[in-house]
């Protein structure tokens, strides 16, 4: 490990406080609804003001590295050296793909961060253990992965992300500190959600699409391309991985991407070590 890098808890925002973005939005809900009072026929325009800004809202939380609805981690701090990268592997843990990943990467003597889903996490509790006695972290994915999480209110979506983080503490004994959304897709209630928590959101630099394309040579090129100190990278070892004849994706493409960040001159770590003692993403 290296000599900055320490086994501290990284620090997690206490309280949330809402952005410029969200700021601005109530004060323009707040005038359009004192500018109709005040005069009715302009109802039409404050109408219009009020509906822009839903959808710039809306646009924000579909766009996973965006900063405008809260704090996201989407580059290590810079203080770690020699520089590194963090591996991050989302959906799991998952029977048949997760073992052989956890192979690769003991082999390698490479340690990354699980972003596991609750639900799987509860199927299958010895394995969720044995990514953590493998010296990786388990951090919270949900409870269910719901392609719909972006749209769900703040009562759904902070029981999904609470349900997850009891399950996974309860499971492995220790409360995951980092939080990745389902597709990284999310909406304004997730902020304060987080808080309460105590879990810092987490996107990252570049990801592999690997259960978008199953071409292990397209998910390779998009992890790789400008591979630099800093870079928290993102593939899956959940079930959506696996090619067209069975074989997922992330088991041809990690033992390339890490022989790619050893040329490159870089260490992996996990996004806990590498961001001990930094306060804020």
């Amino acid at each position: 490990m290296p000599a900055s890098l320490t086994s501290a808890e990284p620090a997690a925002p206490r309280w949330w406080s809402a952005t410029p973005l969200m700021r601005g939005s109530l004060v323009l809900h707040g005038a359009a609804a004192v500018a109709v009072a005040a005069h009715p026929p302009v109802w039409p325009w404050a109408l219009g003001a009020v509906a822009l800004d839903h959808v710039g809202i809306a646009a924000a939380g579909l766009t996973p590295r965006s900063r405008l609805l809260g704090a996201n981690l989407t580059h290590l701090p810079a203080a770690a050296t020699p520089p590194c990268v963090a591996l991050t592997l989302d959906d799991g843990p998952d029977a048949q793909v997760t073992p052989q990943v956890l192979e690769i990467l003991a082999r390698e003597r490479v340690r990354a961060t699980f972003f596991c889903v609750g639900a799987h996490v509860r199927r299958e509790p010895a394995l969720t253990r044995e990514i953590l006695a493998g010296g990786h972290c388990v951090e919270n994915h949900t409870e269910r992965h719901l392609k719909r999480f972006s749209l769900l209110g703040p009562r759904a979506m902070a029981d999904e992300v609470a349900r997850a983080q009891a399950t996974i503490a309860g499971v492995t004994g220790v409360s995951p500190r980092f939080f990745r959304a389902p597709a990284g897709l999310r909406n304004p209630f997730l902020g304060p959600v987080l808080a309460r928590e105590q879990l810092r959101l987490v996107s990252w630099t570049r990801r592999g699409l690997d259960t978008v394309s199953h071409d292990p040579h397209k998910v390779l090129a998009r992890l790789t391309r400008r591979l630099a100190g800093g870079d928290i990278l993102l593939i899956h070892d959940g079930h959506d991985t696996r090619r067209s004849r069975g074989t997922p994706a992330v088991l041809e493409v990690l033992p390339r991407l890490l022989e790619h960040v050893r040329r490159a001159g870089l260490m992996p770590v996990t996004l806990r070590d590498a961001t001990a003692g930094t306060g804020s993403p």
